[in-house]
């Protein structure tokens, strides 16, 4: 494989995985509503987003970006546009919530948003500037740290399915001792049911 052809395949592949670390989406929003957007990061992975209104006119937003725990990492009020970054601490599902400013008559308001993490979070145009490197160095750096970035993500991934199985295997044991407990309930109910008829009958001389 030549030289050329090489570069063009790592470009295509750090591309590939680039964009499954990254979102970027418009959305519509009515005022007076509020849209929440979810993000799964592990602990001590880099996050950046960007929002803006697509022709604000007078339109505002009211955006907060909080961790699984509802610690805020970043609130803008009043504004039409914004951008934040942070590392997370937590491992979990990260939201970004908008709310649109309520408006008589009521109004559509566009939104773009691109929220990357990880690898895709990292400036890389910054890095080709200092590092003086030419393009095909520059696509191997940016694809071992994408494939470094997934490595990882793939032992998050592990962890989270181990938290899982083991929440499962505690729900299936808690599950079973309810079904033991609703069992022994009934029959002791039925026991009290045929003694109480056998006393009534016995009382009444019918047995």
């Amino acid at each position: 494989m030549s030289t050329l052809n090489l570069g063009l395949v790592l470009i295509i592949l750090g591309f590939m995985l680039e964009t499954k670390m990254g979102e970027s989406m418009r959305f519509e929003l009515d005022s007076g509503q509020t849209k929440c957007i979810s993000e799964d990061i592990r602990t001590d992975a880099m996050s950046v987003g960007k929002y803006a209104i697509v022709n604000p006119h007078s339109h505002k937003l009211t955006v907060k970006v909080s961790s699984p725990y509802g610690h805020s990492y970043h609130i803008g009020e009043d504004v039409d546009s914004g951008n934040f970054a942070f590392t997370a601490t937590e491992n979990g599902a990260y939201t970004s919530c908008f709310w649109a400013i309520n408006h008589q008559p009521p109004v559509k308001i566009t939104i773009d948003f691109v929220w990357r993490t990880g690898v895709a979070a990292k400036d890389w145009s910054q890095v080709a500037k200092k590092g003086q490197v030419d393009t095909m160095e520059f696509e191997l750096k940016k694809l071992y740290d994408t494939v470094t970035y997934i490595h990882e993500e793939m032992y998050y991934l592990r962890e989270r399915e181990e938290e899982m199985q083991h929440l499962n295997k505690e729900t299936n044991s808690t599950m079973a001792a309810l079904s033991f407990f609703s069992i022994a309930l009934c029959l002791s109910v039925a026991g009290l049911q045929v003694w109480h008829l056998k006393t009534f009958f016995q009382r009444k001389k019918l047995l």
